[in-house]
C-alpha cells in the first residue's frame, strides 16, 4: 500500500476494522467446518442466528455483504450480473440479496425534502404519508399526493448516506489494491471490478440520472400503449429527491392474483418480452432489471416499470453480435461462436484456444440439437457464461448484463407460462437487424465514417513519413523498447553481484585480519570484516527469499 494511502487508512481506522472483522468471521467459519467437531460448527453466528460454518461459501459471501451495509450490498447486486467473473452459482445467490433497512423517520425525510425543494412538505404536496412504503440502502419511497390531485410517489435519500458510501468506496479500492497482489483473486480483476462498481455508485446516488432515464424511456415508447412509463416531476425532484408518478396495479410477482383474475397469461408474457425486446434490439436502451417486483399490470393488461436505477445500453455492432452468438448456437456452428466470444471478450495470454474450442463444441453439440420449440434459452445462456469464466475470458461488462436480463426475462416469462420460449419471440429480431444492417442508410453511414477516417490518415501519413526521414537522416530517430518485468530481475541480479562482492572481499579481509579486534572466546578477528560477511550472508538470504516467493526459483518454461 502507498505511504500516501495512510492518512486516508487511519481516518477510516473504525471502518476499515468492522469491514475486515467481517470478512474474517466468515472466512473462518471455512475452517470451523473442515476441521472442528459437529459442536464446533455453531460457535460463530451469522445477523440471523444461522451458524456460519453450516452455510455454503456463496451464502457465507451473501451474508458477509449483507451484513457490511448498503455500498457492499450494491457491490453484490452488480456482481450478480457478472456470471463470467464470479461464477454462475455466486451470482444466482447474490441475486438474492435484498437489504431489509428500517426507513429513517419522517422527520428526516421531510427535513431533506425541504433542504433540496426550497418549500416546506405541506405547501409541495396536499397530502405526504410519514410511513415509508418502501424502503432500501439508499433511499425510502413515500405515498404523496400534488396540490394538482395526481398521485404520486417520493424517493428519498437516506441520511448521511453520501458520507458512507464515499468512505467504502475509499476502503473498497484499498482492498481491490490489496486483492490484486494475491494469486487467486488477480484473474478476477478486482481494480477493474471496482472502478466500474464506484462509477455505477455515483450515478445510484444522483437520483437525476434515473430521471433522465425515466424520460428516454417515455420518449422511445411515446405512442405504445401496452407499456407504461412513470411520469417524472423535474421541478419537484433534485439529485436526493424524485418525485414520480404512481403507478396502482397488480404485482407481475402476485401470480395467484394474476390468475384469479382471468389474465391471458401466455399473451402477458409474449406482450411483455417484445417490450424488452424491442428495447435491447431497437432502442438500445433496456430496463437492466426485469424481476417481478418491478413490474405491475395496469387496466387494458398494459404493463408498468418500475425502478429505472438500473439500465442497459446496446451498440447496434453489440445488438448484431449478440443476436448472432444466439444463431451460432442454434445452427450447431462452434467455430463461429468461438470466434465471435475471442472477438468481442478479453482473452487471457495464456488462454488454451484448442481447449476452449473443444468445450465450445461440446457445448453446441448439446443445445444445438434441441427443437427450436423446447430450446432452454436461459440454461444455454448461463452454461456458456460458466464455460467463458473457466477460461478466464472476460466479456463487457454491457454484454454480461444483457445475458443476465435475457436469464431473468426468460424466468419472468416462464413464471406466468411455463410453456413459454423466448427464442420464439426473438426470431423476428433477426429479421429487423438484418435489415438493418443491409439497409441503404446503414451502409452510407459506415462509408462516411470510413471516408473520414480514410481523409483523416491521408492527411497526417505524409507528413509523419517526412518527419521520419528527417529523424533518420540527422541521426535523432529512436527506437524506445519497453522491457516489462526485467527490471525486478536487474536489481537481484545487481544486488546478488553485491553480496557475493562483498562476501569475497570481507572473507580477505578476515584472512589478513585487517583492524583486528580481541573478542571473548574468540580472540584476534577482523571486526570489518566480520561484519561484512553478516551483511552480504543477510542480503543473499533476502535474495532468496525474493525469488522464492516469485515462484521462479527453479521453474522451466
Amino acid at each position: 500500500m502507498k505511504i500516501s494511502s495512510i492518512p486516508q487508512l487511519y481516518r477510516n481506522l473504525n471502518r476499515w476494522r468492522e469491514i475486515l472483522s467481517v470478512l474474517s468471521k466468515y472466512g473462518l467459519a471455512n475452517w470451523i467446518g473442515r476441521l472442528g467437531p459437529d459442536f464446533a460448527k455453531d460457535l460463530l453466528k451469522a445477523s440471523d442466528g444461522q451458524a456460519i460454518a453450516r452455510h455454503s461459501w456463496e451464502m457465507r459471501v451473501r451474508l458477509a455483504l449483507l451484513e457490511l451495509g448498503p455500498t457492499f450490498i450494491k457491490l453484490g447486486q452488480i456482481l450478480s450480473t457478472r456470471p463470467d467473473l464470479v461464477g454462475v452459482e455466486l451470482a444466482t445467490e447474490l441475486e438474492h440479496l435484498q437489504s431489509d433497512v428500517p426507513a429513517d423517520p419522517p422527520e428526516a425525510a421531510k427535513k431533506l425534502i425541504e433542504q433540496e425543494l426550497g418549500r416546506p412538505v405541506d405547501e409541495l404536496f396536499s397530502h405526504f404519508e410519514d410511513e415509508a412504503m418502501a424502503s432500501a440502502s439508499i433511499g425510502q419511497v413515500h405515498r404523496a399526493r400534488l396540490t394538482s390531485g395526481e398521485a404520486v410517489v417520493v424517493k428519498v435519500q437516506r441520511a448521511g448516506i453520501e458520507r458512507k458510501v464515499a468512505v467504502d468506496l475509499e476502503i473498497l479500492a484499498g482492498l481491490a489494491l490489496l486483492a490484486e497482489r494475491l494469486p487467486e483473486f488477480r484473474h478476477y480483476r478486482p481494480r477493474a471490478i471496482v472502478n466500474e462498481f464506484q462509477r455505477t455508485m455515483r450515478g445510484e446516488l444522483d437520483f437525476r440520472r434515473e430521471m433522465r432515464n425515466m424520460e428516454q424511456f417515455a420518449y422511445d415508447f411515446r405512442g405504445n400503449t401496452t407499456i407504461r412509463i412513470p411520469r417524472a416531476y423535474p421541478e419537484l425532484s433534485t439529485g436526493r429527491v424524485l418525485t414520480m408518478e404512481r403507478l396502482e396495479g397488480v404485482a407481475l410477482a402476485d401470480g395467484d392474483r394474476i390468475r384469479a383474475e382471468g389474465f391471458d397469461t401466455y399473451e402477458l408474457a409474449r406482450r411483455g418480452v417484445n417490450i424488452y425486446l424491442e428495447m435491447i434490439f431497437c432502442n438500445g436502451l433496456y430496463h437492466a432489471d426485469p424481476h417481478p417486483g418491478n413490474v405491475v399490470l395496469l387496466s387494458n393488461n398494459v404493463f408498468g416499470l418500475l425502478d429505472y436505477g438500473m439500465v442497459g445500453r446496446m451498440t447496434e455492432r453489440m445488438q448484431e453480435d449478440f443476436v448472432e452468438m444466439l444463431l451460432a448456437i442454434t445452427s450447431r456452428d462452434a467455430e463461429h461462436l468461438t470466434s465471435i466470444i475471442t472477438r468481442i471478450g478479453s482473452t487471457p495470454p495464456t488462454l488454451d484456444r484448442t481447449s476452449f474450442g473443444l468445450d465450445v463444441a461440446d457445448f453446441v453439440s448439446h443445445y444445438g440439437s434441441q427443437d427450436l420449440s423446447q430450446f432452454d434459452l436461459g440454461g444455454a445462456l448461463v452454461e456458456m457464461t460458466e464455460i467463458i469464466r473457466r477460461h478466464e475470458v472476460t466479456l463487457p461488462a454491457r454484454v454480461a448484463m444483457l445475458i443476465k436480463v435475457l436469464i431473468t426475462l426468460e424466468g419472468t416469462a416462464r413464471l406466468l407460462s411455463p410453456s413459454f420460449n423466448l427464442l420464439d419471440v426473438m426470431k423476428p429480431y433477426h429479421k429487423k437487424l438484418l435489415r438493418r444492417q443491409l439497409s441503404p442508410s446503414r451502409q452510407l453511414r459506415k462509408f462516411r465514417r470510413f471516408y473520414a477516417e480514410l481523409e483523416h490518415l491521408a492527411e497526417v501519413l505524409p507528413r509523419g513519413i517526412v518527419d521520419i526521414l528527417q529523424q533518420v537522416e540527422t541521426g535523432k530517430f529512436d527506437v524506445h523498447l519497453d522491457h516489462r518485468g526485467l527490471e525486478p530481475s536487474v536489481n537481484r541480479l545487481v544486488l546478488g553481484m553485491l553480496a557475493s562482492a562483498l562476501f569475497v572481499g570481507s572473507t580477505l579481509i578476515l584472512a589478513h585480519q585487517i583492524l583486528p579486534i580481541t573478542l571473548p572466546f574468540i580472540g584476534r578477528l577482523s571486526g570489518l570484516g566480520a561484519v561484512g560477511c553478516v551483511v552480504s550472508i543477510a542480503l543473499g538470504f533476502r535474495l532468496w527469499l525474493a525469488i522464492n516467493k516469485s515462484g521462479h526459483l527453479d521453474r522451466r518454461e
